[in-house]
């Protein structure tokens, strides 16, 4: 595997051990051994990469010694080797190199890669790996290609665009990284052949019109038949189509513009 820099990996071999934990596969079931995901298992072994999202390193100059890939997720990572000689991985932002140095603080320079408090962040300025409360570590804009853009200061609170659209209230004491997530050609993969998928661990989906009508509200009838309902139906008859089956959360009062314009 060729060595490259850039927005691509620079390491083909294995991650940090210290910086790794076991990642059980669990082929789609619950804590009770229940199926609750259908079409999940096999799949590559993994081990899960430690990322610190919280940025909670202070005042202490870190220099990018290796951009890797994460199986677990879609963005690529950074492992940072900081002054004192604590080792992490942190989500590689959009034009991070090798040899790059990055801090965190309220004092950091604006630079991808930096983390600081969203009050000390200049209006405009593209943000990821958000928090949404102090101290709890981000928890949005973290996947491949995504920002935020912070659109305005209000009191304890700033206003943030979300990849989505939308424009959410956060406390302006929550931390952010500058600049956006790297890897942005994800997206643009093609996986080329239906092996790719079951390495990721994902199975073949069977339509419902193809089963049995004891497997599938679709299923039964003499050769291809249509559904026969006034509404597509999921596998335990609840209607697929129109009804709501999310419940409300209290981040919604947080919501200034919703995604859909409303």
């Amino acid at each position: 595997m060729s060595v490259l820099t850039g927005e691509t990996t620079t390491k083909a071999s294995r991650p940090v051990g210290s910086l790794t934990r076991p990642l059980k596969r669990k082929g789609g079931r619950n804590n009770t051994g229940k199926l609750s995901v259908r079409g999940r298992g096999g799949g590559s072994k993994r081990k899960y990469r430690v990322i610190d999202f919280k940025r909670d390193k202070d005042k202490v100059p870190g220099r990018v010694a290796e951009i890797e890939y994460d199986p677990n997720r879609t963005a690529n990572i950074a492992l940072v080797v900081y002054a004192d000689g604590d080792k992490r991985y942190i989500l590689a932002p959009r034009g991070l190199d090798i040899g790059h140095t990055i801090t965190a603080g309220p004092d950091a320079d604006i630079r991808p890669g930096n983390a600081l408090p969203l009050e000390r962040i200049p209006l405009g300025t593209l943000v990821h790996n958000i928090e949404m409360s102090p101290g709890r570590g981000g928890t949005m804009v973290r996947s491949a290609g995504a920002s935020a853009q912070l659109l305005a200061k209000e009191g304890r609170f700033v206003h943030l665009r979300m990849p989505s659209g939308e424009v959410r209230l956060i406390p302006a004491a929550c931390r952010a990284t500058v600049g956006e997530v790297g890897n942005e050609d994800h997206s643009n993969i093609r996986l080329g052949k239906a092996g790719r998928m079951r390495w990721r661990g994902r199975k073949p989906k069977v339509r419902g019109v193809a089963m049995n009508p004891n497997d599938h509200p679709h299923g039964g009838g003499e050769g291809k038949s249509p559904v026969g309902r006034k509404t597509p139906m999921t596998p335990w008859g609840k209607p697929a189509h129109g009804r709501r089956t999310r419940k409300r959360s209290k981040s919604n009062a947080m919501i200034v513009r919703s995604r859909r314009g409303r």
